[in-house]
């Protein structure tokens, strides 16, 4: 698949970039994508929810009445979840949510999220991108320039770049990332990926 080389104003530069068919062109694998973006998903959870249990309350032991003769049920003391104040049944507990994938599982999903976005024609390829200094304007006028202002985008580039990241950041539904942290998940989350020229080569050496 071939794609042109924009400028930052949105214009065609004259290059064009040659995107790899056995990265941006295989046959997709959903189940792949669901996995890898589950495990994304799932390691951004802290697992910290708990709730106390009757062991971890504050609250005499004594029992409250006798066993039998109340007509009630039996109740062994005020710490009891049958009781206001008592513990909780069943509530809670820390709990750790990650889950490993297979490298390869993982490639393949990217592989998928890539091809089903250039099937799309969601792909962009512009000129390397370099601010002077942080100016969410700047960065603002290069998605109204991509004409993708009001679309999910998702800057991809072959390093971090701190001007880069702290213009894009106040601007709601835009994300950067570098090429090593690019994942299934912002890519399909994305409706538009603006990919650097220099960072396609980077995506076909880490994919291929």
């Amino acid at each position: 698949m071939e794609l042109v080389v924009l400028d930052q104003t949105g214009k065609d530069t004259g290059k064009k970039v040659n995107l790899n068919d056995s990265i941006f062109a295989v046959e997709p694998n959903d189940h792949a994508i669901y996995l890898d973006v589950k495990q994304y998903l799932a390691n951004q959870r802290h697992g910290t929810h708990k709730s106390k249990e009757r062991a971890e309350i504050t609250g005499s032991t004594r029992k409250i009445k006798k066993q039998k003769g109340t007509g009630t049920a039996r109740a062994g003391s005020i710490k009891s979840p049958l009781f206001k104040g008592g513990g909780r049944a069943f509530g809670p507990r820390v709990r750790n949510y990650t889950f490993k994938l297979n490298k390869k599982l993982k490639q393949v999903a990217r592989k998928s999220a890539l091809t089903y976005k250039a099937k799309a024609n969601q792909i962009l390829v512009v000129e390397n991108i370099d601010f002077d200094s942080p100016r969410t304007k700047d960065f603002a006028l290069l998605l109204n320039n991509l004409k993708i202002n009001d679309k999910k985008s998702l800057l991809v580039t072959t390093e971090s770049n701190k001007n880069i990241y702290l213009s894009a950041r106040n601007i709601k539904g835009t994300e950067v990332t570098t090429v090593d942290m690019l994942n299934t998940y912002q890519i399909m989350k994305a409706s538009s990926l603006v990919i650097t020229e220099n960072s396609v080569s980077v995506i076909e050496s880490f994919l291929g």
